[in-house]
């Protein structure tokens, strides 16, 4: 087909397509001169794209003189596309139209609660040729609960939003684990997940849902999420750092996300500190609470206070009451933090060694309290650094994931529906 007249008028659509994508609303003639195509071969095209619902007229350009020029747009709802992340405590599901901004974000219950007693049949749907029972394939009953239980996560969201399956072209999925880069398996997943990698593979989720799929790690799609539409937008070289119940790096070059060998790129987990310790161990939500329990044995002898006295008194902390602590000025928070910051200085400055990142994002549940972290990694950081890069906090919070996730799917629709006017 390369080469006839159809071929190049698709290559032409796809053209218009791209300039409206990129500069908005263009009357026919700026189109022709902004692509170099004819006026009819432009008015020609338009029309085709109107007709597949892809472009549409917006009303008039406000030229100072002669006709009024019909405005041509991109249409951003003519399909949707979603974002989900997979956590291991809270489900997060975003919709976006195609324009890439989320129109709808909500919450949901962690796959590992509310599992039992779900049914394990639905009246049958009809999704083009396949049959499937809520979109999930019956192959396989021991994968019902958990993606029938996800699916319908996405269908509620669908339905509050008066949308259908059908106005789904992809979905972008984030799951805390490793992904292997060809085959969509995952190697690794953090343990509240345990047990559900063959569940959340990208084959498993390619058949329970009626549209294309991604899947990724959750903290490259931070990453992703940050540089698109966040901290880092058109960062050259940067570095999503996240710490929470776990830890992660994700590392973007020019605009592409680094995967390595095996999906591993990363993966800081396994990175050892000074003292011999694992980073995870060290610096996650347990890390943390182990660093306190530690701050009240140490302060607590040395005040004469019993044992059962100070296991009381930690057990009564989270992470999150340690901050808040911090925050009001207590004094052992403050120094908890102090010691805290250090560590995680210390664990930047080796990545920093190794890649020299123009910036470091913090995130993640715990990573995400900049207003008490930056000011001690700061300080620490330049003890600590040769070179110190820019150090400041996620601008998407515990959206960043889905943000990520909606990007691709995006990319990964556009390409679709240019691919599929070239096969027309």
């Amino acid at each position: 087909m390369t080469g006839t007249p159809q071929y190049i008028r698709n290559l032409n659509e796809n053209l218009i397509m791209d300039a409206l994508i990129n500069q908005g609303s263009m009357s026919r003639a700026d189109i022709s001169r902004h692509t170099g195509l004819s006026k009819p071969t432009v008015s020609s095209a338009v029309e085709h794209l109107i007709e597949r619902n892809l472009v549409k007229e917006t009303g008039r350009a406000d030229n100072a003189q002669g006709r009024k020029a019909t405005l041509i747009q991109f249409n951003e709802t003519a399909y949707y596309v979603c974002g989900v992340d997979i956590g291991a405590t809270q489900i997060r599901i975003a919709l976006s139209d195609l324009s890439g901004q989320i129109i709808a974000y909500a919450t949901y219950p962690p796959m590992d609660q509310g599992m039992k007693g779900m049914p394990e049949r639905e009246p049958v749907q009809s999704y083009g040729d396949t049959e499937t029972e809520s979109g999930i394939e019956t192959s396989d009953s021991s994968e019902m609960p958990v993606l029938h239980k996800l699916y319908s996560y996405v269908d509620q969201l669908l339905q509050k939003n008066r949308l259908q399956w059908k106005d789904i072209r992809c979905i972008g999925f984030g799951i805390p684990g490793v992904v292997l880069p060809g085959s969509g398996k995952i190697s690794r997943i953090v343990d509240p997940l345990a047990g559900m990698e063959q569940q959340f593979s990208r084959d498993a989720l390619a058949n329970a849902f009626p549209c294309d799929v991604l899947l990724d790690n959750d903290v490259n799609l931070a990453a992703l999420g940050e540089y698109r539409r966040g901290a880092a937008m058109e960062s050259p070289l940067f570095v999503f750092f996240s710490i929470g119940a776990g830890t992660g790096a994700g590392i973007m070059v020019h605009g592409h996300l680094l995967h390595g060998l095996g999906g591993l790129t990363g993966e800081v987990a396994e990175m050892l500190m000074e003292d011999g310790q694992r980073l995870e161990d060290v610096l996650s939500a347990e890390g943390l609470m182990q660093l306190t329990k530690r701050h009240h044995q140490k302060n607590g002898e040395v005040s004469g206070l019993h044992t059962r006295t100070l296991d009381s008194h930690t057990a009564n902390h989270s992470p999150k009451t340690i901050f808040e602590a911090a925050r009001s000025g207590e004094v052992w928070a403050i120094d908890i933090m102090k010691e805290y910051s250090k560590m995680i200085a210390s664990a930047l400055r080796q990545i920093s060694t190794l890649l020299a990142p123009e910036l470091i994002v913090l995130g993640g549940g715990i990573g995400g309290n900049g207003d008490v972290l930056l000011p001690l990694l700061r300080k620490a950081a330049a003890e600590q650094f040769p070179v110190q890069p820019q150090l400041t906090c996620s601008d998407l919070g515990e959206q960043a994931v889905v943000t990520g996730a909606v990007q691709v799917a995006l990319q990964q629709t556009l390409l679709n529906l240019q691919q599929e006017a070239l096969e027309e």
